[in-house]
């Protein structure tokens, strides 16, 4: 489902909704924020934060009735266009991030960098909230 709300895009699939959703619930958490932050050996790194509360001036992004993600205002344009789904292999559930403005991932596939020539093909991994979510 895409929503659209002060030009900014995201994309989450019924399967990473659910995901979060349960991931809400086990960390007592009202809301949730996507960031970006420096980090990784290829320059950025994605952030899910559970809080109770957004920070004032985060932006929301409505993506579905009972789902809102928040995002800070200096991060928007990083994070726009970005993709998330669930990625499951064995046991395993993993939140994953297709950034169309990333054009490349390190090795470990846990940071990326950007650029000009974006590619949507590439998958960032956020493996730290996903190792509670083996069911």
């Amino acid at each position: 489902k895409k929503t659209m709300t002060n030009q900014l895009q995201l994309d989450v699939t019924s399967s990473a909704q659910d995901f979060i959703r349960n991931q809400m619930r086990g960390q007592q958490a009202q809301f949730i924020r996507l960031g970006i932050e420096e980090s990784g050996c290829n320059g950025f790194m994605y952030t899910l934060d559970f809080t109770q509360s957004p920070e004032d001036e985060d932006l929301r992004i409505e993506v579905s009735n009972d789902l809102s993600i928040f995002v800070s205002p200096d991060k928007a344009e990083l994070v726009h266009g970005t993709c998330i789904d669930l990625e499951i292999e064995g046991l395993n559930s993993n939140i994953v991030f297709k950034n169309p403005n990333a054009f490349s991932y390190c090795g470990c596939g846990e940071s990326f960098s950007l650029g000009e020539d974006a590619s949507s093909n590439n998958i960032e991994s956020l493996g730290d909230i996903a190792s509670e979510a083996t069911s």
